[in-house]
């Protein structure tokens, strides 16, 4: 390996690169859904190649291949030379990386069971079993499990002298009800929605669900909100849960702090930000109860790595301090605009891309209340738990969310389940109305493994720790 990355920076720096990257990746996948008693799909995957990205004058050249050879890394390092003398014809500015990054190290998730070690057989399984649990109740019409895993063995080198080998892995699981009744749908899932709960950590992960024990709760749940009165449309004190706060955090604070969405980088594609240079270290974000922070490091998370894709160490920044934004996530060319150094946030989602600005960790860090402190704290509102549906719009100023369960809070308890739940803000608005955050003991990382960005696109895996929060005077319901 060493010998194919060494004949790739060779061969670009000859060519006359004045910076050249190197990244081999091998990607390993497998995933299972169930449905209904019966296995509805199984496959395996591999992906083997490398990519090769150069700076000649001042401007970028990517190429890649499928072919791990070393003469063939020299190809496609002329082949990237060659693209970016021609991107140089039209660039606007020079890259400047900033200051020189080398690093030199190994890294590894750390994992109780290799996923791909546990037989196939025992995993199905589980999720016939948990199936079977939640069409045990009458009245269901689709029970639904599945379980995704994915092993990604990675090497980076650079001009600079970094020679970075990593290995990360993930497993993930998640089960589904849908009843029918009276002309209506419902559907549960669980642990989170839209098909599972991803972790970084092995097989591990999956057995702390307890898929089975929870088929049958969450059919009944199913079954309860056919019959449960329509959320009603007022403003009113809202409650939410961790999982559908960390969607929150995602739309309305992760995408925004991309820096390269922030200069208009993205804009054809993803949209820009509301959150603009002129407002950093002075605009309030949110109220003082809000901190968000970035962090590429915490045990689990899908976003956390050992170094970025640019060789750039893991590490943890404040976004939003008390309330004030107070950071972006960035890449080495981005930061250095701002005379900063990068915080780590570049990563591709596979060898034939280049790495992009993408959300570590973005977790909203815990405050002091309980979560039953806060509801009895509550005299009246909502409560809503787990996504069901979101909008927003390509600033990330204006949204609506759905939820697939919602309680109404009266006298300090939680009441009467409520269906087909939404809430709509203007995200400042909203994160300056929230005025508490539940503490250790209720927070939780929550895994996001399908979040789209780039041309051509390209799926980052992404993670966000919330705890339950409070937030006053929020419209609720169509209004």
């Amino acid at each position: 390996m060493r010998d194919i990355t060494m004949r790739a920076l060779n061969a670009a720096q000859l060519r006359g690169a004045s910076y050249a990257d190197v990244r081999l990746v091998r990607q390993e996948t497998q995933s299972i859904v169930v449905k209904n008693g019966h296995i509805e799909a199984v496959s395996q995957n591999e992906s083997a190649g490398l990519g090769v990205r150069v700076i000649v004058e001042g401007a970028w050249g990517f190429a890649s291949s499928s072919k791990v050879s070393a003469p063939e890394a020299a190809r496609l390092a002329g082949k990237a030379v060659e693209i970016a003398r021609a991107s140089g014809l039209v660039r606007s500015k020079k890259v400047s990386l900033g200051p020189a990054v080398v690093n030199v190290a190994t890294y590894r998730t750390p994992i109780e069971i290799d996923p791909f070690t546990v037989p196939l057989e025992a995993k199905i399984a589980l999720l016939l079993a948990a199936d079977e649990a939640m069409r045990r109740i009458a009245g269901i019409a689709v029970a639904e499990g599945s379980m995704e895993f994915a092993r990604e063995s990675k090497l980076f080198a650079s001009s600079e002298g970094s020679y970075v080998e990593q290995e990360l892995v993930e497993s993930g699981a998640g089960i589904e009800v849908t009843a029918l009744g009276d002309g209506e749908l419902q559907t549960r899932s669980y642990p989170n929605s839209f098909g599972r709960q991803q972790e970084k950590g092995g097989y591990e992960c999956v057995l702390r669900q307890n898929l089975t024990e929870n088929g049958e709760r969450i059919a009944h749940e199913t079954l309860a909100l056919l019959g449960a009165p329509q959320c009603p449309s007022v403003r009113t004190t809202l409650i939410l849960d961790s999982s559908q706060l960390a969607l929150q955090v995602h739309e309305s604070c992760g995408h925004p702090v991309e820096l390269d969405r922030v200069l208009g980088d993205e804009a054809s594609f993803a949209g820009t930000s509301f959150l603009t240079l002129d407002k950093l270290g002075s605009y309030r974000y949110g109220s003082p109860q809000v901190t968000i922070v970035a962090d590429a490091t915490v045990p689990g998370g899908l976003g956390t790595f050992g170094f970025d894709d640019e060789g750039v160490i893991a590490q943890r920044s404040t976004i939003i301090q008390n309330g004030i934004l107070s950071g972006y996530l960035m890449s080495r060319e981005t930061a250095s605009q701002l005379g900063l150094p990068s915080n780590g946030a570049m990563r591709a989602d596979g060898w034939n891309r280049i790495p992009i600005i993408r959300m570590t960790n973005i977790n909203l860090s815990p405050g002091e209340w309980h979560f039953d402190d806060l509801i009895s704290d509550t005299d009246d509102g909502i409560y809503m738990a787990v996504n069901k549906s979101w909008s927003i719009d390509d600033r990330r100023l204006n949204f609506q969310f759905g939820t697939q369960l919602a309680y109404e809070i009266k006298n300090g308890k939680l009441g009467r389940l409520l269906k087909n739940a939404n809430y709509s803000g203007i995200t400042p608005e909203f994160w300056g109305s929230c005025d508490a955050v539940c503490g250790p003991d209720d927070w939780r990382m929550w895994g996001l493994p399908n979040c789209g960005k780039g041309q051509p696109g390209q799926v980052a895996h992404v993670g966000h720790g919330a705890a339950p929060a409070r937030f006053r005077n929020v419209q609720v319901g169509i209004h």
